[in-house]
Protein backbone atom coordinates (compact mmCIF):
# COMPACT_ATOMS: atom_id res chain seq x y z
CA UNK A 1 0.00 0.00 0.00
CA UNK A 2 0.89 3.25 -0.88
CA UNK A 3 -0.28 5.74 1.48
CA UNK A 4 -2.95 5.94 4.08
CA UNK A 5 -5.28 8.71 4.09
CA UNK A 6 -7.13 9.78 7.21
CA UNK A 7 -9.76 13.16 6.60
CA UNK A 8 -9.37 15.43 10.53
CA UNK A 9 -12.53 18.25 10.15
CA UNK A 10 -10.85 21.55 11.75
CA UNK A 11 -13.67 22.29 14.48
CA UNK A 12 -10.75 24.76 15.91
CA UNK A 13 -7.07 24.78 15.83
CA UNK A 14 -6.94 22.89 19.90
CA UNK A 15 -9.31 20.18 18.22
CA UNK A 16 -7.53 19.79 15.24
CA UNK A 17 -4.04 19.67 17.07
CA UNK A 18 -5.36 16.90 20.02
CA UNK A 19 -6.90 14.90 16.67
CA UNK A 20 -3.76 14.87 14.90
CA UNK A 21 -1.85 14.33 17.93
CA UNK A 22 -4.16 11.36 18.75
CA UNK A 23 -4.33 9.54 15.20
CA UNK A 24 -0.34 9.95 15.46
CA UNK A 25 -0.42 8.08 18.51
CA UNK A 26 -2.99 5.48 17.65
CA UNK A 27 -2.65 5.01 14.04
CA UNK A 28 1.11 5.38 12.66
CA UNK A 29 0.85 3.93 9.85
CA UNK A 30 -1.22 6.39 8.72
CA UNK A 31 0.79 9.79 6.25
CA UNK A 32 -1.37 12.07 4.90
CA UNK A 33 -4.05 14.02 6.21
CA UNK A 34 -7.08 15.31 4.55
CA UNK A 35 -8.63 18.62 5.84
CA UNK A 36 -12.44 19.37 4.43
CA UNK A 37 -13.40 22.70 3.93
CA UNK A 38 -16.65 23.70 5.64
CA UNK A 39 -17.94 27.05 5.70
CA UNK A 40 -19.86 26.61 8.59
CA UNK A 41 -16.86 26.24 10.71
CA UNK A 42 -14.21 29.68 11.22
CA UNK A 43 -11.29 27.68 10.09
CA UNK A 44 -10.42 26.55 6.25
CA UNK A 45 -8.97 24.06 5.16
CA UNK A 46 -5.66 25.46 3.97
CA UNK A 47 -5.23 26.98 7.68
CA UNK A 48 -5.98 23.82 8.82
CA UNK A 49 -3.65 21.95 6.49
CA UNK A 50 -0.81 24.56 7.78
CA UNK A 51 -2.01 23.63 11.54
CA UNK A 52 -1.14 19.81 10.22
CA UNK A 53 2.07 20.57 8.77
CA UNK A 54 3.48 20.44 12.18
CA UNK A 55 2.04 16.77 12.95
CA UNK A 56 2.89 15.36 9.11
CA UNK A 57 5.06 16.34 6.17
CA UNK A 58 1.96 15.37 3.57
CA UNK A 59 -1.22 17.29 4.25
CA UNK A 60 -3.95 18.25 1.41
CA UNK A 61 -7.20 21.16 2.22
CA UNK A 62 -10.10 20.40 -0.03
CA UNK A 63 -10.53 23.36 -2.21
CA UNK A 64 -14.26 24.07 -3.52
CA UNK A 65 -14.70 24.54 -7.18
CA UNK A 66 -17.71 27.22 -6.95
CA UNK A 67 -16.05 29.25 -4.19
CA UNK A 68 -13.20 29.72 -7.61
CA UNK A 69 -13.81 33.01 -9.80
CA UNK A 70 -11.91 32.18 -12.64
CA UNK A 71 -11.72 35.54 -13.78
CA UNK A 72 -9.12 36.30 -10.78
CA UNK A 73 -5.65 35.23 -9.58
CA UNK A 74 -6.02 32.17 -7.37
CA UNK A 75 -6.79 34.15 -3.23
CA UNK A 76 -4.81 31.70 -2.03
CA UNK A 77 -1.86 31.16 -4.25
CA UNK A 78 0.24 32.94 -1.80
CA UNK A 79 -0.97 31.00 0.98
CA UNK A 80 -0.27 27.84 -0.64
CA UNK A 81 2.53 28.81 -2.04
CA UNK A 82 4.18 30.38 1.42
CA UNK A 83 3.29 27.35 3.14
CA UNK A 84 4.96 24.89 1.49
CA UNK A 85 1.56 22.84 0.54
CA UNK A 86 2.03 20.51 -2.18
CA UNK A 87 -1.26 18.42 -3.03
CA UNK A 88 -4.61 19.67 -3.03
CA UNK A 89 -8.13 17.78 -3.59
CA UNK A 90 -10.74 19.72 -5.81
CA UNK A 91 -13.97 19.30 -5.23
CA UNK A 92 -17.50 20.22 -6.42
CA UNK A 93 -18.69 21.92 -2.94
CA UNK A 94 -22.14 22.34 -1.41
CA UNK A 95 -24.29 25.23 -1.70
CA UNK A 96 -23.46 27.32 0.74
CA UNK A 97 -26.41 27.69 3.77
CA UNK A 98 -25.26 31.66 4.32
CA UNK A 99 -26.35 32.77 1.24
CA UNK A 100 -24.12 35.82 1.63
CA UNK A 101 -21.37 33.62 0.47
CA UNK A 102 -20.29 34.05 -3.09
CA UNK A 103 -20.00 31.33 -5.19
CA UNK A 104 -19.89 30.85 -9.00
CA UNK A 105 -20.61 28.46 -11.33
CA UNK A 106 -17.25 26.75 -11.87
CA UNK A 107 -16.64 23.51 -12.96
CA UNK A 108 -13.88 21.02 -10.77
CA UNK A 109 -12.31 20.79 -14.21
CA UNK A 110 -11.45 24.22 -14.67
CA UNK A 111 -9.95 24.66 -11.11
CA UNK A 112 -8.01 21.94 -11.70
CA UNK A 113 -6.92 23.70 -15.26
CA UNK A 114 -6.25 26.90 -13.08
CA UNK A 115 -3.83 25.58 -10.17
CA UNK A 116 -1.89 23.90 -13.00
CA UNK A 117 -1.47 27.20 -14.53
CA UNK A 118 -1.25 29.29 -11.26
CA UNK A 119 0.37 26.56 -9.47
CA UNK A 120 2.15 24.15 -11.11
CA UNK A 121 4.53 22.31 -8.22
CA UNK A 122 0.74 21.79 -7.28
CA UNK A 123 -0.33 18.27 -7.01
CA UNK A 124 -3.91 18.57 -7.52
CA UNK A 125 -6.43 15.51 -7.28
CA UNK A 126 -10.40 14.91 -8.18
CA UNK A 127 -12.81 13.20 -6.70
CA UNK A 128 -15.27 10.14 -7.68
CA UNK A 129 -18.52 10.09 -6.09
CA UNK A 130 -19.89 6.34 -7.27
CA UNK A 131 -22.98 6.75 -5.72
CA UNK A 132 -24.19 9.97 -8.09
CA UNK A 133 -25.38 8.09 -11.34
CA UNK A 134 -24.94 5.33 -13.63
CA UNK A 135 -21.06 4.05 -14.06
CA UNK A 136 -20.93 5.14 -17.64
CA UNK A 137 -21.88 9.13 -16.29
CA UNK A 138 -18.99 8.74 -13.60
CA UNK A 139 -16.49 7.18 -15.50
CA UNK A 140 -16.80 10.16 -18.26
CA UNK A 141 -16.33 12.72 -15.36
CA UNK A 142 -13.08 11.04 -14.10
CA UNK A 143 -11.65 10.96 -18.06
CA UNK A 144 -12.73 15.10 -18.10
CA UNK A 145 -10.94 15.12 -14.69
CA UNK A 146 -7.89 13.34 -16.20
CA UNK A 147 -7.82 15.34 -19.04
CA UNK A 148 -8.07 18.53 -17.19
CA UNK A 149 -4.64 17.18 -15.45
CA UNK A 150 -5.96 15.21 -12.15
CA UNK A 151 -3.12 13.58 -10.72
CA UNK A 152 -5.40 10.72 -8.91
CA UNK A 153 -8.65 10.55 -7.41
CA UNK A 154 -10.81 9.68 -4.13
CA UNK A 155 -13.39 7.94 -3.50
CA UNK A 156 -16.72 8.03 -1.75
CA UNK A 157 -16.90 5.69 0.97
CA UNK A 158 -17.09 2.12 -0.22
CA UNK A 159 -19.50 -0.24 1.45
CA UNK A 160 -19.49 -3.46 -1.08
CA UNK A 161 -16.41 -5.00 -1.57
CA UNK A 162 -17.81 -5.96 -5.02
CA UNK A 163 -19.25 -2.80 -6.00
CA UNK A 164 -15.08 -1.69 -5.21
CA UNK A 165 -13.90 -4.46 -7.21
CA UNK A 166 -15.47 -2.99 -10.79
CA UNK A 167 -14.26 0.29 -10.23
CA UNK A 168 -11.20 -1.15 -9.36
CA UNK A 169 -10.98 -2.50 -12.82
CA UNK A 170 -12.28 0.20 -14.52
CA UNK A 171 -9.85 2.65 -12.55
CA UNK A 172 -6.61 0.51 -13.52
CA UNK A 173 -3.36 2.28 -13.49
CA UNK A 174 -4.68 5.55 -12.17
CA UNK A 175 -4.17 6.64 -8.06
CA UNK A 176 -6.82 5.92 -6.19
CA UNK A 177 -7.52 6.60 -2.77
CA UNK A 178 -10.41 4.25 -2.05
CA UNK A 179 -12.69 5.75 0.74
CA UNK A 180 -13.88 4.37 3.98
CA UNK A 181 -15.88 5.79 6.28
CA UNK A 182 -17.35 3.85 9.40
CA UNK A 183 -21.34 3.88 10.21
CA UNK A 184 -22.04 2.54 13.19
CA UNK A 185 -26.19 3.77 13.78
CA UNK A 186 -29.39 3.29 11.91
CA UNK A 187 -29.26 7.12 11.47
CA UNK A 188 -25.94 7.37 9.81
CA UNK A 189 -27.17 4.12 7.78
CA UNK A 190 -30.25 6.47 6.54
CA UNK A 191 -28.03 9.21 6.41
CA UNK A 192 -25.88 7.82 3.64
CA UNK A 193 -28.91 6.48 2.05
CA UNK A 194 -30.99 9.58 1.33
CA UNK A 195 -27.94 12.27 1.02
CA UNK A 196 -25.52 9.72 -0.74
CA UNK A 197 -27.25 7.18 -2.33
CA UNK A 198 -25.74 4.06 -0.98
CA UNK A 199 -26.76 0.90 -1.37
CA UNK A 200 -25.96 -1.16 1.08
CA UNK A 201 -24.90 -4.81 0.57
CA UNK A 202 -27.14 -7.45 2.51
CA UNK A 203 -24.18 -8.40 4.96
CA UNK A 204 -24.42 -4.73 6.36
CA UNK A 205 -24.74 -4.12 9.95
CA UNK A 206 -24.23 -0.69 11.03
CA UNK A 207 -21.98 -1.29 14.26
CA UNK A 208 -18.48 -0.74 14.93
CA UNK A 209 -17.29 -4.27 14.35
CA UNK A 210 -18.73 -4.43 11.24
CA UNK A 211 -17.20 -1.52 9.97
CA UNK A 212 -13.60 -2.26 11.21
CA UNK A 213 -13.97 -5.30 9.45
CA UNK A 214 -14.73 -3.89 6.06
CA UNK A 215 -11.84 -1.78 6.73
CA UNK A 216 -9.55 -4.25 7.13
CA UNK A 217 -10.84 -5.94 3.48
CA UNK A 218 -10.64 -2.84 1.87
CA UNK A 219 -6.99 -1.72 3.29
CA UNK A 220 -6.26 -5.89 2.37
CA UNK A 221 -7.46 -4.84 -1.22
CA UNK A 222 -5.99 -1.53 -2.20
CA UNK A 223 -2.48 -3.38 -0.87
CA UNK A 224 -3.17 -5.99 -3.36
CA UNK A 225 -4.40 -3.04 -6.23
CA UNK A 226 -0.60 -1.58 -4.70
CA UNK A 227 -2.98 1.58 -3.97
CA UNK A 228 -3.77 4.23 -1.20
CA UNK A 229 -6.93 4.24 1.09
CA UNK A 230 -8.41 7.01 2.57
CA UNK A 231 -10.16 7.09 6.26
CA UNK A 232 -13.62 9.45 6.67
CA UNK A 233 -14.02 8.91 10.34
CA UNK A 234 -17.37 10.46 10.51
CA UNK A 235 -18.90 10.59 13.92
CA UNK A 236 -16.87 8.27 15.66
CA UNK A 237 -14.71 7.64 18.35
CA UNK A 238 -10.80 7.96 16.82
CA UNK A 239 -9.33 5.49 19.27
CA UNK A 240 -11.92 3.00 19.27
CA UNK A 241 -12.11 2.94 15.63
CA UNK A 242 -8.51 2.94 15.10
CA UNK A 243 -7.51 0.84 17.56
CA UNK A 244 -9.29 -1.84 16.11
CA UNK A 245 -7.88 -1.14 12.50
CA UNK A 246 -4.78 -0.43 13.95
CA UNK A 247 -3.26 -2.55 16.85
CA UNK A 248 -0.92 -1.54 18.89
Amino acid sequence: MNRISVELVPHDEKALRSDLALVQKIAPAVNLINIPDLLRLDMRSWEGAVVAKAYYNDVMPHIRAMDINLDEPLSIKDFIDSNGIKEVLIIEGDPPQDMRHKVYPTMTTDVIRKFHAELPNVKVFAGIDQYRGSIKEELYRIERKKQAGAAGFFTQPFFDMHFMSIYADILDGVEVYWGISPVISQASKSYWERKNNVVFPHSFKPTLKWSIDFAHKAMEFADQKNSNVYFMPIVVDLTNYFNGIFPQ
